[in-house]
């Protein structure tokens, strides 16, 4: 059987490479700047970016984050496989993020947390909540965010430039790593803004030239619903026992909410469970909630909210229309359906919608325009990579090493976060195989899966530690472990069965995988929630003066807060300013003689990494240490202003979504 059509259109002109090389310089100049511009030598300085930020980088740096190359591959491949309702999972979070500004972020600012499991730490006490979450997190992060960024970034330098995916991905690694290890979360959040703008101009160039090669929105609506590979006309029925429905496009492709039993993306998992996954990632999410507790007040990151939400409308039209224009334009490649020639096109044999964004990019772009796409790629590859081994190293060093070495130093806690990313980076290559195959292929549908079982329980224990006074420990504790065995019970038999296919279904029990995985977290979710309120209840209550401004309804509380665990707190940093003592004096006595002996380059290593000589950089963080976190008061005009927005903003979502409905 011939394989159809599919010859490449490599990017290898001068006018291409100039503008990849021009992009790489701009961004890399950015971080360098930034480099420069912040105290990085301080936890305070190299996470939290010194909270300066101001509503419109953290706007953009939201969205950046949240928009990986996962994006642009993951939804224009299920838009391409089954329409536009995957873009339901974009505009759920217009309503989700604004959860966050209001609800969440003012409990986080007045509990003083650097860290999600610091904050569970102070809300409820003892070590093993916050233990959980910090390796929990750190499986999210390495199983449905940074594998997942570099396999779809893989894809499309693979269909671009012809690489080796791993080649590719190594080189991306390196650059993505060069400024974030130097330069740290203020870095991050000016290098964001800056993609943010390269990433939207980019995808709407390419939405304008696939409708005009289409021939526009009525053109796609009837071109799409006859996109059928021609091969299957010729196919050997002996051979190939192949279903129709499994490569005719789906009738419901233009609808949001679907049937909730025979509908892909049913629509009750659709409103409900997308706003439970989407409440564990907008809310608790440590890449998101550290750009908003970087903003200088509580106003700019309301604001920054509300830029976001405006921003998340654009996905479907700029992602999901564009992948199922693919689809009508190259059914063979897009739409294959013989595993043979999957194989061939795409190097999988589930089906190759993955490729749908890619292949738009080198058929229809001109000169010039392809690598301003690819560079659109890069850019959102980066950033959402960069997010997470930022975000990680965070969490990995403040909730982790910290328990290990108690007294470690600032300098030590810095070298050790910018370590773990080189960890989490090669378990996460060695994940990419399995992201490869999963859920038939289509990428977007895998990372909401291993979300739905994972991440219930921890939005769970949030919204009810958040605004449940009557919460504790126990309930908290025994509720995300049984969300967790719940998760595993349906999860493991998943990856040991197979998700399967449409040509190749999988042997898993209907009993364990039937169920939808969206319809799955909403009862993982409310089961977990029952947990948690059952022990809670039957166990003692936490008192108030151990709650003042870490729930919501004492969230103005003036009142001195003792913390559950102060005593150890306190040894610990005890510990941790006997260290800096004994290191003072030890660098007293010869600092003056090392400066002489460091040679150039190891005094621009020292600057480069954020690093000074040990007792300049102590010294700086003292005070930094006990200065006063946040103000949650807002000025009443702008308080009205960003309100007033917030409902427009809503007006709009709703409007959009009973369109598409």
């Amino acid at each position: 059987m011939e394989s159809p059509s599919s010859d490449k259109v490599t990017i290898n002109n001068p006018a291409d490479i100039t503008i990849i090389v021009g992009y790489f310089i701009i961004v890399i100049s950015v971080g360098i700047w930034s480099m420069f511009r912040t105290n990085r030598g301080t936890v305070g300085g190299y996470f939290l970016a010194g909270r300066t930020m101001t509503w419109w980088p953290v706007g953009a740096s939201l969205f950046a984050s949240n928009i990986g190359s996962g994006h642009f591959v993951g939804l224009a491949g299920t838009g391409a496989a089954s329409g536009i309702a995957v873009g339901g999972f974009e505009w759920n979070a217009l309503f989700i993020v604004l959860l966050l500004g209001w609800l969440f972020v003012p409990v986080y600012l007045t509990a003083g947390v650097i860290t999600m499991p610091q904050y569970l730490k102070k809300r409820f006490g003892g070590t093993r909540i916050s233990l959980y979450l910090s390796v929990i997190s750190l499986f999210l992060y390495i199983f449905t965010k940074i594998s997942v960024d570099m396999f779809s970034g893989a894809v499309f330098i693979q269909q671009a430039l012809g690489w080796n995916i791993y080649v590719a991905v190594i080189a991306l690694l390196l650059i993505t790593a060069l400024y974030t290890v130097t330069g740290g979360l203020a870095a991050l959040m000016y290098t964001d803004t800056v993609q943010t703008f390269v990433i939207i101009a980019g995808a709407f160039v390419l939405t304008g030239f696939s409708f005009a090669e289409v021939g526009g929105y009525n053109a796609l609506l009837a071109k799409y619903n006859s996109a059928l590979p021609s091969v299957v006309s010729s196919m050997d029925p002996q051979r190939y026992n192949i279903s129709p429905h499994c490569y005719t496009p789906r009738q419901d492709a233009f609808s949001l909410l679907r049937d909730p039993t025979t509908g892909d993306l049913p629509w009750p998992g659709v409103l409900f469970g997308i706003a439970i996954v989407g409440g564990w990632y907008w809310c608790t999410d440590q890449v998101i909630v550290q750009r908003c507790l970087a903003a200088r007040s509580l106003t700019h990151v309301k604001a920054g909210c509300i830029m976001c939400g405006y921003l998340k409308l654009l996905p479907m039209f700029l992602m999901v229309f564009p992948g199922m224009i693919s689809r009508a334009l190259y059914p063979d490649e897009v739409g294959c359906v013989v595993p043979e020639v999957c194989k061939r096109v795409c190097g999988t044999e589930v089906g190759c919608s993955n490729i749908a964004y890619p292949k738009l990019v080198v058929s229809i772009m001109p000169s010039g325009l392809r690598g301003l796409m690819l560079a659109v790629m890069l850019a959102a590859l980066m950033s959402s990579l960069a997010s997470i081994f930022n975000s990680s190293s965070t969490l990995f060093t403040m909730d982790i090493w910290t328990r290990i070495r108690p007294q470690a130093t600032e300098r030590e806690l810095i070298i050790v976060g910018r370590v773990w990313v080189l960890c989490i980076v090669a378990v996460s290559i060695c994940w990419i195989p399995v992201v490869q195959a999963a859920q038939s292929g289509q990428l977007f549908d895998y990372i909401q899966s291993i979300s739905s079982y994972l991440a219930p329980p921890i939005a769970s224990v949030f919204l009810l530690a958040v605004f449940v006074k009557r919460v504790n420990e126990m309930g908290a504790f025994w509720g995300l472990i049984g969300g967790l065995v719940m998760g595993l019970c349906r999860m493991l038999p998943e990856f040991w069965f197979g998700t399967g296919s449409c040509i190749f279904p999988s042997n898993c029990p209907f009993l364990v995988c039937g169920i939808h995985y969206l319809h799955f977290a909403i009862i993982l979710f409310i089961c977990t929630s029952v947990l948690v309120l059952l022990v809670s209840y039957c166990t003692e209550p936490i008192e108030d003066h151990h709650l003042h401004r870490l729930v919501f309804s004492l969230r103005h509380s003036k009142e001195e807060r003792e913390d559950l665990d102060w005593e150890q707190e306190e040894r610990g940093r005890r510990a941790r300013q006997e260290a800096r003592d004994r290191m003072r004096e030890n660098n007293n006595s010869d600092a003056v003689a090392e400066e002489e002996e460091k040679s150039g380059i190891c005094r621009l290593l020292s600057r480069f990494c954020g690093g000074g000589s040990g007792s300049q950089d102590l010294e700086q963080e003292a005070p930094e240490a006990t200065e006063q976190m946040p103000d949650i008061s807002e000025d009443p005009v702008w308080k009205y202003t960003v309100d007033a927005n917030a409902l427009i903003m809503m007006a709009v979502a709703v409007f959009m979504w009973g369109y598409y409905s």
